[in-house]
């Protein structure tokens, strides 16, 4: 390879990371975002200071950037290894590009096909709140309601989302 092929091979490789970075960002509001950590493909590519991290994806290929603090993505651990979880206070993370293409069951984490469950949910700009399963008493379960309502309800990783723009 020559050296300009490898130069061109290495812009395009910043010019792509730039992009994933932004796109991390994008997910929440430059108050939280500019000062977060930013982890790309698994790797910390950011050093944050606010103990907030951002992802270009949510899952792998969704294309659904997230936010998230630390409790937050402790639940996003346990959820990856089907691992029980117990949050002992409040988590937030923001999706403000929301999950367009990457929607999920609205009842079961792992639903083998969630585009063909009866509950497939896509949702547009939102906030989630995840808190002990005893505080999401009376909260709707139905998206189609309007306002705030709970994913995956009678798991573990049970948490409320919360609507702040139409898709």
């Amino acid at each position: 390879m020559t050296s300009l092929a490898m130069a061109e091979e290495s812009t395009m490789s910043n010019d792509m990371m730039t992009d994933k970075i932004g796109r991390a960002k994008s997910a929440a509001p430059p108050s939280v975002s500019n000062d977060a950590t930013i982890i790309v493909d698994g790797k910390e590519v950011v050093k944050g200071t606010n103990g907030w991290t951002c992802m270009p994806e949510t899952m792998p290929g969704d294309n659904a950037p997230i936010c998230a603090d630390a409790v937050w993505l402790e639940m996003m651990g346990a959820l990856t290894s089907k691992a029980d979880y117990k949050p002992t206070r409040i988590g937030i993370s923001y999706m403000l590009q929301g999950d367009a293409g990457g929607g999920v069951s609205n009842s079961d984490p792992y639903h083998a096909s969630p585009k063909e469950a009866a509950d497939y949910v896509e949702t547009g700009p939102h906030m989630m709140i995840i808190v002990p399963k005893e505080m999401l008493t009376g909260l709707t379960d139905d998206p189609s309601k309007g306002g705030p309502y709970v994913m995956w309800k009678d798991t573990p990783y049970a948490h409320i989302m919360i609507p702040v723009a139409d898709k």
